[in-house]
């Protein structure tokens, strides 16, 4: 199944983003109910996969390959550490620590220290995006990767410490 899951992702992909370049924005109407079912079964809702269509329409990025990996990681996670069931915790913008909170004098790391973990739990609220453009504008500054950032957090296991000197380690 390992390369299937990721055929079926690129091609309801390139369907959602053919809809939206032909004048579709709202997401809510993109999800058919096999598009439900597939996107559930890798651990993911369609609101995620729509805000990505967005970015990439709107901003070139995230690119394919980014989205096929970001899934990969949240995929993995769901079936190995979840096994296959979603959690039931919602974490809604007002969850999020400020942008403007830091922690080692980094701004933004703490909101996406919370985002990371909520990306991969699967918990995040619609209005939270996991590589909006604040976060491709922190990775870039800081030299890091989305996708090895996503999979470090898991590694790291809910040590934020291992994660602020990561970040730093990055950063020089």
């Amino acid at each position: 199944m390992s390369a299937s899951w990721e055929t079926a992702l690129l091609t309801v992909f390139d369907r959602w983003l053919a809809r939206y370049r032909a004048g579709e924005t709202n997401w809510e109407a993109f999800a058919n109910a096999d598009d439900e079912a597939f996107l559930r079964s890798i651990g993911y809702k369609p609101r995620e996969l729509f805000d990505y269509v967005e970015d990439h329409a709107n901003y070139g990025e995230p690119d394919a390959g980014t989205i096929i990996n970001i899934a990969g990681v949240r995929r993995e996670y769901f079936l190995e550490v979840q096994a296959g069931k979603p959690s039931s915790r919602v974490i809604k913008p007002s969850n999020l620590p400020a942008k403007t909170d830091a922690i080692e004098g980094i701004p933004w790391l703490p909101r996406l220290i919370v985002k990371a973990e909520g990306k991969l739990r699967g918990e995040l609220d619609p209005d939270i995006m996991y590589c909006c453009p604040g976060d491709w504008a922190f990775f870039d500054l800081h030299g890091l990767d989305a996708v090895e950032f996503l999979r470090f957090v898991w590694e790291c296991d809910g040590d934020r410490d291992l994660i602020v000197q990561h970040v730093v380690a990055a950063g020089n």
